[in-house]
């Protein structure tokens, strides 16, 4: 069947406002618009994964039904991002009339942030001058991207990372329905390497179950190529202790057994500091030399060098 090669991410995701996960004010005021079959341009703003593209897709479906097909355009923007689409398949589309009972048509970009800027001027005109029969939803990861005109005649939604208990009901059903296994510190491992992000989320658990169909937080952390909390914790009292040689051997057990980049690591050190029972002054220091240590990677310095040099520095910083 065509489900079963679908990857998980479009698999599950929710056809209707109720079956999406969190960001239940928002989802409250799209129903509502749905009710009244009237809404302003929206913009949608927050981090991948949150349910942007599922919310715009959910209400489109509440608002035309079986008519979607001539009512609703949907574009990526970081693919189709110069002023050419805009004046093209854009403005032919949000000019023609609504054939449904919302008497308006719908226009999504997501990605809208990804628009260059003479594309967002020409988009800006477009929904001015058509804005009695058409509607506009523009995602994007960052509003401060898209221009100062376009967010006035926008009503702005954003979206935050999904909690633990949302992610939780998603996953615990997609697992029901997959026969999987799936124990309580495999669901927290996802939880820890997704951040907030249901498509990642659902990403790892579906290349878990590619594996094996009791899902472990061993399994979760090795195909995500995440190091366990634990791991990194460890290596970094070792270092904070002057046990230098033993947390350098820690530091090679995660680049190998891992993979993981340099930048992979200073984030998972970085995320631990803030858990770590220290004194604040000392954790402090400790941030202020992973930013430091940071800042030379991303500048091309050498990886295995600065991160031994970084456990060396963490035996100095004493609270």
């Amino acid at each position: 069947m065509e489900t079963d090669i679908l990857p998980w991410t479009e698999k599950y995701r929710p056809k209707k406002l109720d079956e999406v996960a969190g960001q239940k004010e928002i989802v409250e005021s799209l129903r509502a618009f749905v009710k009244a079959k009237n809404m302003p341009s929206m913009l949608f703003a927050g981090p991948p994964g949150v349910g942007k593209t599922t919310c715009s897709l959910a209400l489109a479906r509440e608002l035309y039904g079986e008519e979607i097909a001539g009512n609703f355009l949907e574009l990526n923007a970081s693919d189709e991002r110069g002023i050419d689409v805009v004046r093209g398949r854009i403005k032919d589309f949000a000019r023609s009339v609504s054939l449904g009972e919302a008497p308006f048509k719908l226009i999504f970009l997501d990605e809208g942030d990804a628009l260059t800027a003479d594309a967002q001027q020409a988009l800006r005109r477009t929904m001015e001058s058509n804005s009695s029969v058409t509607r506009f939803i523009i995602s994007a990861n960052y509003s401060s991207r898209i221009i100062e005109p376009i967010q006035s005649r926008c009503a702005v939604f954003r979206f935050m990372p999904l909690n633990d208990k949302d992610m939780r009901k998603t996953l615990e059903h997609v697992a029901k329905m997959e026969k999987l296994k799936i124990d309580d510190k495999a669901l927290d491992a996802i939880f820890y390497v997704s951040e907030g992000d249901m498509r990642r989320a659902l990403n790892v658990m579906q290349g878990c179950a590619m594996h094996a169909s009791h899902i472990t937080e061993e399994l979760v952390h090795k195909i995500s190529s995440r190091a366990m909390p634990k791991e990194v914790k460890d290596m970094l009292h070792l270092a904070i202790d002057g046990k230098f040689q033993s947390a350098r051997e820690n530091l090679d057990k995660l680049i190998i057994t891992y993979g993981l980049s340099g930048e992979d690591i200073i984030y998972q050190v970085y995320r631990e500091i803030g858990k770590m029972e220290i004194p604040e002054k000392q954790r402090m220091r400790l941030i202020e030399i992973v930013g430091e240590y940071n800042f030379r990677l991303i500048q091309g310095a050498n990886e295995r060098i600065q991160l031994e040099a970084l456990l060396a520095q963490f035996a100095t910083a004493k609270g």
